[in-house]
């Protein structure tokens, strides 16, 4: 029997079915577009996307035929919700985090803003990126619509409840509302007084990995599935990454190398908020019970496709057309030596520690023999650094990383993952499976359908390590000498780089 893993991204859907011992058997991905129907709104058409998602869990069921699926479980993005009614009827379209409606709420919640009695709660602090400034914008701008709810569910529990499920969310997504108490693993009962909002329209929390019921009848129809399908919760995107790479100790780490570039620790125990506050770091469930993790990021892989779209997209274009994968040429361009071009990687919203919205990219360090290949190094260098500056400071907050695991499409590059070996001093343990998001689902689905009695031997039979990347110790030495230059950018050009956004 298979286990299927659903990953529903901001811009993409894909299902992917595993045998329980961690071969991809069928997988299908379907694309859908962001909705902007006014300047600064970002939202989904649910409709669209719930029927994009029925159709990759269609066409992968039917490669299933000789190893029928047994469980199934959903990782999703985290923050935008889903309005719904009882009888399973989609009722609006899904705000994305990046949507600029609920903001006002940022400076209007007197209780959400001591940072440290907030972060002791839920393990974040105040932003207009949570679902809970959309929740609010909701009740007051859209009253008829948030009365009409039944229930909002973020996208994983969506998914999951539209199959048959109950309303139930995993942890790791509750967190992603600014309303969940990390400690007791319920609603704050707190948080929703202060916010005023209702708590019979949102879901039960439950942990990641959790049995919730069976296919529907109607779905089962739709989809091809197996009736007796069982549906397990799944976890918050980059939890199922981790997760799906067998990050389940302290001092490792996911490496994403996506769209965004994010870094995944997991450690036990919550640390000192005022260190963490101090560093940017989060504090969430993993997909694991008794893990926490915290998500160190930057728009380091969009950077990276930027330059592919503007320095080489004719050639792109060709590439696509013949078949071939643009990358390879691209990177075959890269210089040995570091790159002399930095780069503030400001080109959208940066992660930790500073969270800077306002600023924007640079390029530096250019010559009139200067070659493409110097500043595609340089991009990947500099998000690099940006990320190392938080890696370092967690030691002062009571955990440091060891291990680095990579995952996503940049991972495949061994270029790209030796460069990143090389700046963080650290070795990168390669595995067989890149795409690590649905493969974490699946061993959720495993666990929730009792096919794996523990995370650890779900990851033994399904994840598998292919080698090691190990730094190159004098490579190290050259990238720690760019690294102090690059500390040194930010504090120079941060006037200027605000002045040219304002």
């Amino acid at each position: 029997m298979s286990l299927l893993g659903i990953d529903v991204g901001t811009t993409g859907c894909k299902a992917v079915a595993f045998s329980e011992k961690g071969d991809a058997i069928a997988s299908s991905y379907e694309e859908y577009d962001i909705k902007s129907p006014r300047n600064g709104y970002a939202e989904l058409d649910t409709w669209e996307v719930w029927k994009k998602v029925l159709s990759v869990l269609a066409k992968t069921v039917s490669g299933t035929k000789s190893d029928p699926v047994k469980a199934l479980s959903v990782t999703s993005m985290g923050e935008a919700m889903v309005p719904v009614s009882e009888n399973r009827e989609i009722l609006g379209p899904s705000l994305l985090n990046f949507d600029e409606r609920g903001a006002e709420y940022c400076s209007a919640l007197p209780a959400f803003q001591n940072d440290e009695k907030l972060y002791s709660i839920n393990g974040n602090t105040l932003a207009n990126n949570y679902g809970l400034t959309k929740l609010l914008w909701i009740r007051d701008y859209q009253n008829e619509l948030y009365k009409k709810v039944y229930k909002f569910l973020n996208w994983g529990a969506f998914v999951m409840f539209m199959l048959g499920s109950d309303p139930v969310i995993d942890y790791s997504l509750a967190n992603r509302s600014l309303l969940f108490e990390l400690d007791s693993g319920a609603w704050s009962d707190y948080l929703l007084k202060e916010a005023n909002l209702d708590r019979d329209k949102l879901p039960d929390p439950v942990p990641s990995g959790t049995y919730c019921g069976t296919v529907a009848k109607d779905t089962a129809e739709k989809t091809g599935l197996p009736r007796d399908t069982i549906l397990v919760t799944g976890a918050h995107d980059q939890c199922a990454n981790a997760l799906g790479c067998g990050v389940v100790k302290e001092g490792q780490a996911m490496y994403g190398m996506g769209t965004f570039t994010c870094i995944v620790p997991v450690f036990h125990g919550r640390k000192e908020p005022s260190f963490m506050i101090k560093h940017g770091l989060n504090t969430e469930h993993h997909a694991v019970t008794d893990l926490f993790a915290t998500f160190i990021y930057n728009p380091g892989g969009a950077i990276v496709k930027w330059y592919r779209d503007t320095f080489a997209a004719e050639e792109h274009r060709k590439a696509q057309k013949n078949g071939t994968d643009i990358y390879d040429t691209l990177f075959r361009e890269l210089p040995d030596t570091p790159s002399r071009s930095l780069v503030l990687p400001h080109f959208s919203t940066m992660g930790p520690p500073d969270f800077i919205d306002n600023s924007c990219g640079m390029i530096t360090g250019l010559y009139l023999n200067s070659q493409r290949g110097e500043i595609l190094k340089g991009i990947i260098e500099s998000a690099t650094y940006s990320l190392k500056e938080s890696i370092d400071a967690l030691p002062k907050t009571g955990f440091q990383v060891e291990e680095y695991r990579p995952a996503g499409g940049g991972s495949k590059s061994e270029q790209w993952v030796q460069i990143s070996a090389d700046i963080m001093g650290m070795p990168f343990t390669k595995l067989r499976v890149t795409e690590a998001g649905s493969l974490g689902a699946a061993l959720l689905a495993g666990l929730g359908s009792e096919t794996f009695a523990s995370p650890e031997e779900g990851i033994e039979n399904m994840v598998t390590v292919t080698g090691t990347v190990e730094p190159d110790l004098k490579k190290h030495s050259e990238y720690s000498e760019r690294y102090e230059k690059f500390k040194k950018m930010w504090p120079v050009v941060k006037d200027f780089c605000i002045s040219l956004n304002a």
